[in-house]
């Protein structure tokens, strides 16, 4: 490909990802009905949907082998047919509006094309997994009569159902695609924002100054940088990426082994889906399911979000004491206040995003927008930060980037809808939970678990919870559990995902940065995070971790699940003080799930589950803290030990 061809395609990828989110931006504060326009929202979609596909088609080579080729002949008729199937939605929707109904061949044609399109773009950008599960649900929409039992319907035309599934409001221009296009998309630009001015490097050298000089200094600033980058990236696999390439070869460094390093980076960035205030895109996609502000639904996730944290942040500290990890080096720890010297300027959007999300209720998209503006004058402050033409080139084009794969995945999604709204196989669902009847609530919640977990495979965490969502967590509110609660829990089964065997891309990510084993590193995450598997249990059935009850039982509940998240960590750790063997080890799993229980709440025995659990707990911390001491005093007396003492971190063995 010539010089001038090269830069031609550089300028056009820049020109079309840079339209995304400038649209988008204009779209949310109204602009185009100010200036005399009245856009409806389907067709906003239609022109965001038809940026995304020519992108996708263009630069997004068919095949891996075709990377850095030049663009094939196939590549620019998509490109062409989706500028016709979004232009026809921009130009026309407001005449389809009042003959929605109508199969006209014009429609059914472009509505065939449309379905192809983004199917393609689908594999392209995420593999076959989501396309073959996208693609059942469209084929049972026409062979449902072939189906048995309760599964049999009357088959739909392959004519409307490609209308449908085209034009409808609740299928691909439906919720998924909308929250992209006015929520993610802000959300997006936000975190380059801050990127781009050095957040990102604010937040992993706040987490070395504080945690480097403890024992297992490398992995503890991951599990913390991690949770900071979540609160404003969202994305599992963009953490491992862009922490992991700092935090894994340090880790390793320091002592711990490969897929173990790996595992604590891609457990602690997966957990950013679940942190406040900026969680993946799947919530908000359950917010507008819900119907309840976004800021409600990051209030509900804090506490478990935290309990996971804690369960990680244990298992970390004493891998380090089990195997004599110790700290970062010195000349690699920043001092704290050089650092909150240099970079407190990044604390201010995140202050403005906070304020304006949980304080003021403001719509999630404006905040962030209104966030990312607060970064650009702060950035001023520093020389190093400071934003110019080409910084805001880069960063509008890194969220146009950024956003085409979510923005693929959520068309599918709404594509998934709209078989289910055409089919009604959310309510044969329903149904069939009906038939199961409520004492059969735990089995149930095991199913959906196992079933977000499959559909996970390969798939992404916001593709998983719309399915599941709209299939099975009516039918958990059936049963009478609180709607927020039932969501929650479909997703963070579908977050979990990312870090289960055999498929968790999230792990892999680790993986591959670590040089290590990707099942080895995608078992020992599900060791790191077996706090997310157990806690949906505990407030499905008592919503008090969710916020959800009066504060005089919210309080004591997250103490009472606090002890327990840190005694099933030592449980999953194996140590302690020393080495805890097995039947010790399912003890403290016991006790800890018991304390996990709020006390006071629904669940039968609750405050007996806290008692034992609590009991279980001090007698072995006390036992152990005795053990230690005694030991201690032996060694100091052993003839041949320097300075008295036992090597500074060195595991104890039973005796």
């Amino acid at each position: 490909m010539r010089g001038g061809q090269v830069r031609g395609l550089r300028a056009a990828r820049s020109v079309l990802l840079c339209a995304i989110p400038i649209l988008a931006m204009l779209f949310s504060f109204g602009v185009p009905s100010r200036l005399g326009a009245n856009l409806l929202q389907e067709q906003f979609l239609g022109v965001i949907l038809m940026l995304v596909l020519v992108s996708v088609f263009l630069f997004v080579p068919a095949a891996r082998r075709g990377a850095g080729r030049t663009i094939p002949w196939y590549d620019f008729i998509l490109s062409l047919l989706s500028v016709i199937v979004g232009g026809y939605l921009v130009v026309y929707y407001p005449r389809i509006v009042n003959e929605i109904g109508e199969l006209t061949p014009d429609k059914v044609i472009l509505g065939s094309i449309a379905f192809v399109l983004v199917m393609e773009a689908c594999r392209r950008m995420t593999g076959w997994v989501l396309l073959i599960i996208a693609g059942i649900f469209v084929l049972y929409a026409h062979y449902s009569y072939l189906f048995p039992g309760i599964l049999n319907t009357r088959g739909i035309s392959w004519s409307r159902i490609a209308v449908h599934l085209y034009i409808d409001p609740n299928s691909l221009l439906g919720i998924p695609l909308t929250i992209v296009a006015t929520i993610v998309v802000a959300f997006i630009l936000f975190g380059q924002v801050l990127f781009a001015t050095g957040g990102g490097a604010f937040f992993t050298d706040v987490a070395t100054a504080l945690l480097g000089r403890f024992r297992g200094g490398a992995a503890k600033m991951s599990v913390v940088s991690s949770a900071l980058f979540g609160t404003i990236s969202g994305s599992p696999v963009a953490n491992v990426v862009m922490v992991g390439t700092v935090s894994i070869p340090l880790m390793k460094h320091t002592g711990y082994k490969g897929h173990v390093a790996a595992a604590i980076e891609s457990v602690a960035a997966t957990g950013g889906q679940l942190m406040p205030p900026v969680m993946g895109a799947a919530a908000f996609v359950m917010a507008e399911f819900l119907g309840m502000p976004y800021g409600q639904v990051a209030i509900a996730a804090l506490v478990p979000a935290l309990l996971y944290y804690v369960a990680l942040f244990v298992q970390v500290d004493l891998e380090a004491g089990r195997t004599g990890i110790t700290r970062v080096p010195e000349k690699e720890i920043p001092s704290l206040v050089g650092v909150l010297q240099k970079g407190w300027i990044f604390i201010v959007p995140i202050a403005v995003i906070v304020y304006l999300l949980f304080f003021l209720n403001l719509e999630a998209g404006k905040a962030a927008y209104y966030a990312a503006a607060a970064t650009i004058p702060a950035s001023f402050l520093r020389r190093d930060s400071r934003i110019n033409l080409r910084k805001i080139l880069l960063i509008l084009e890194g969220t146009g980037q950024a956003l085409l794969e979510v923005a693929v995945v959520c068309a599918v999604a709404g594509i998934v809808i709209g078989a289910l709204t055409l089919t009604g196989l959310a309510f044969i669902f329903t149904l069939f939970v009906d038939m199961m009847g409520t004492s059969n609530t735990f089995y149930i919640l095991i199913l959906t678990g196992i079933v977000s977990l499959v559909l996970g495979m390969g798939m992404p965490t916001t593709a998983v919870y719309v399915i599941v969502a709209l299939t099975v967590a009516p039918a958990l509110t059936k049963l009478g559990i609180q709607p927020l609660a039932a969501h929650m829990f479909v997703f963070y089964y579908a977050m979990l995902s990312m870090i289960t065997p055999p498929i968790c891309i999230a792990s892999f990510a680790g993986a591959a940065i670590a040089g290590a084993s990707p099942m080895l590193t995608g078992y020992t995450c599900m060791r790191l995070g077996i706090i997310a598997y157990l806690v949906p249990f505990i407030f499905v059935y008592d919503p008090l971790l969710l916020f959800q009850g009066p504060a005089v039982l919210i309080v004591p509940a997250f103490f009472t699940a606090a002890v327990g998240t840190a005694i099933i960590g030592i449980s999953m750790a194996g140590y302690f003080t020393r080495p805890i063997g097995w039947p010790v080890r399912v003890l403290l799993a016991g006790a800890g799930i018991g304390l996990l229980i709020p006390p006071g709440g629904p669940i039968a025995y609750s405050w007996a589950a806290n008692a034992v659990g609590g009991a279980v707990s001090l007698l072995f911390i006390v036992v152990e803290w005795r053990n230690r001491k005694a030991i201690a005093a032996i060694a100091s007396t052993a003839p041949g030990t320097p300075s008295g003492r036992p090597r500074a971190n060195a595991p104890l063995q039973d005796e």
